[in-house]
């Protein structure tokens, strides 16, 4: 193990050559865990919200499948007399989908009306066009600066391809 071949992997070596945190405690009887403990206890807000917000989905989808699928008679017998029409376990669920659905349809109906005609000059140039700027070669060394970006022209898009 002490061999140096064995920590081939700079992972590895990073690793092994990391000090861990330990904890320690005045009381002897106490175990030492090794792990670093955090100076803040309690729960994060976002734990909190998380976590309450998980029991309140599993909740209200109980509760919605009591009330669309156990019979009439039943959920009187328990007490229940007072609850939505059951036609609502359907409607709600059904005007949901549909309204994401033109939602969606509407959004790239928008998106088509917004875009320009392939045929228009403004899908080849607009207010973002840079034209190719020739760099000047200097004469003292073999390395070239990067050229600045640019759009390529129509027509030379046009001499690649059909060319």
């Amino acid at each position: 193990m002490t061999d140096p071949s064995f920590l081939n992997s700079p992972r590895r070596i990073l690793s092994l050559s990391k000090k861990r945190a330990t904890v320690s405690f005045t009381d002897p009887d106490d175990k030492v865990s090794g792990f670093p403990v955090s100076e803040e206890l309690g729960a994060k807000p976002t734990e909190v919200y998380g976590f309450v917000g998980s029991i309140a989905t599993i909740t209200t989808t109980v509760i919605y499948l009591i009330w669309a699928y156990i019979p009439e008679p039943w959920l009187h017998s328990v007490g229940i007399t007072y609850y939505p029409s059951r036609y609502w376990a359907l409607a709600l669920p059904s005007y949901a989908m549909v309204a994401i659905a033109l939602a969606i349809t509407f959004y790239i109906g928008l998106n088509f009306m917004a875009t320009a005609p392939p045929t228009s000059f403004n899908s080849i140039y607009d207010e973002f066009s840079r034209e190719h700027s020739v760099c000047q070669v200097s004469k003292e060394g073999d390395e070239q600066p990067i050229e600045p970006i640019s759009d390529i022209g129509i027509h030379q898009v046009n001499d690649l391809m059909f060319n």
